[in-house]
């Protein structure tokens, strides 16, 4: 393997300190209601950071499958916009730092980037690794995100997991980096965000709300989520209209809400989260219902001939 090191460009002017946490969200094959995207977002655009180490993605990005965006203004080209990958020293609400890696996926090396990932926990003797991740599953957006958490925090397995399959998935980078962290006993947890189907292909803010907590319980970092909990509160009362106002999208929803009732009451039944019986309705059932009602987040305000909201 060529020298993992290689892969980034640590910032030599910057002192990290040692033992902090380390939190990571990478966007790429999967990221239902832009969970991992808000999140990085919105913790770069609100607290304080200095850039601790830049990976290079001419080696780690397919830039064919994830075309970098630039302006055409006109007649010329401006503002070129690189997808980029760091590790950040950041602070939260309280000015207690923390470690972020934040930014694409790779497409290329894994395992050399793994090995460059361990190789900065090791040298900032990181004291706990928490990531992040969303998936589409039949779920109500009535009822608080759930998450299924794997790693070695048995506490918060314990606490917060309401899901734990007997499945395979297709993998992230992340989850190679946890499965390696793993073999070395060193403390990780991942929180997979189980966000509505029915909204997988929108920038819901719960799923950031989701997210930010779910760190916060496994870091005891403190995060300000004022704005995103005011911008759920307008979304989640936009998509309860339209509901109201369609009989058969309402039963759809109900028929989640019961389900998904019955399991948390009693998590020794089948999992609501799977269609076994033909009751619950399918991706496709509720996201034909919904495609014209979400149309106004996804594409602007025009709302299958609606008036303005």
């Amino acid at each position: 393997m060529r020298d993992p090191r290689r892969l980034f460009e640590l910032n030599p002017a910057l002192q990290v300190p040692e033992g902090l946490p380390l939190v990571a969200g990478l966007t790429g094959f999967a990221d239902a209601g832009s969970g991992v995207s808000q999140l990085g977002t919105y913790l770069l655009g609100t607290l304080d950071s200095d850039v601790v180490a830049t990976f290079d993605a001419d080696i780690l990005l397919d830039y064919r499958a994830r075309r970098p965006i630039i302006y055409f203004d006109q007649d010329h080209l401006t503002d070129y916009q690189p997808a980029t990958l760091k590790l950040y020293l950041a602070y939260d609400e309280l000015r207690q730092p923390f470690l972020l890696l934040s930014g694409f996926e790779p497409d290329f090396r894994w395992e050399a980037f793994t090995e460059a990932v361990l190789g900065l926990i090791e040298q900032f003797k990181v004291k706990s690794i928490t990531w992040v991740h969303s998936i589409p599953m039949p779920v109500p957006h009535t009822r608080p995100i759930g998450v299924t958490v794997s790693g070695n925090r048995q506490d918060l397995i314990d606490s917060m997991s309401i899901w734990k399959p007997h499945t395979q998935v297709p993998a992230n980078a992340l989850h190679l980096l946890e499965y390696r962290l793993q073999q070395l006993s060193y403390p990780i947890a991942g929180f997979i965000l189980l966000i509505p189907h029915y909204l997988a292909d929108t920038e819901y803010p719960a799923a950031a709300v989701a997210a930010l907590d779910s760190i916060s319980a496994a870091t005891g970092l403190i995060f300000p989520t004022d704005r995103l909990r005011q911008e759920d509160r307008d979304f989640i009362a936009n998509i309860d209209e339209q509901v109201a106002g369609n009989t058969e999208l309402g039963r759809l929803v109900g028929t989640l809400e019961e389900r998904h009732d019955s399991y948390m009451e009693d998590t020794q039944l089948r999992s609501p989260l799977t269609d076994s019986d033909g009751e619950l309705p399918t991706a496709d059932e509720i996201a034909a219902e919904l495609e014209n009602f979400l149309a106004f987040r996804r594409h602007g305000d025009e709302e299958n001939g609606r008036g303005d909201r």
